[in-house]
């Protein structure tokens, strides 16, 4: 039913991602689909990374240590934004595209009130995603 799997990433909450992460990671082998973890990056210096190219081979060291515990095929694919936070929806929706993936897994966090204001980023991608949109709470 799925063939490639896009599981946005964020490096530096990775650690908070757990469920999200193991819920891919179980779509991939139920359907022996290739997993491709996508992260957006600035061209200036961050918390996981000082440049972009870093930020790449961490992504892809990433991928390979989930696709490896996994029992999965695993890719990366970083993207850079001027400003991550603003063009996070907008550069995920590109991210489908460029991917061509079928299916995105997702974590989300809890709604609250900024949520009446403000859209979620996964429920952004559920709108306007030409695939389909698993999100993990």
């Amino acid at each position: 039913m799925f063939h490639k799997i896009m599981v946005p990433i964020d490096l530096a909450h990775s650690g908070k991602m757990g469920k999200s992460l193991l819920c891919a990671a179980e779509l991939a082998k139920t359907h022996t689909a290739e997993l491709c973890f996508v992260g957006v990056t600035s061209n200036t210096p961050g918390k996981v990374a000082h440049s972009p190219k870093e930020y790449a081979q961490k992504l892809e060291t990433f991928a390979q240590e989930q696709g490896k515990s996994h029992g999965v095929t695993a890719s990366s694919h970083a993207m850079t934004s001027h400003d991550p936070a603003v063009d996070l929806d907008k550069t995920l929706l590109a991210a489908v595209d460029e991917t061509g993936c079928d299916l995105v897994v997702m974590a989300t966090h809890t709604p609250g009130f900024s949520e009446h204001i403000w859209a979620s980023h996964g429920g952004h991608l559920a709108q306007h995603a030409k695939a389909s949109v698993f999100l993990v709470r």
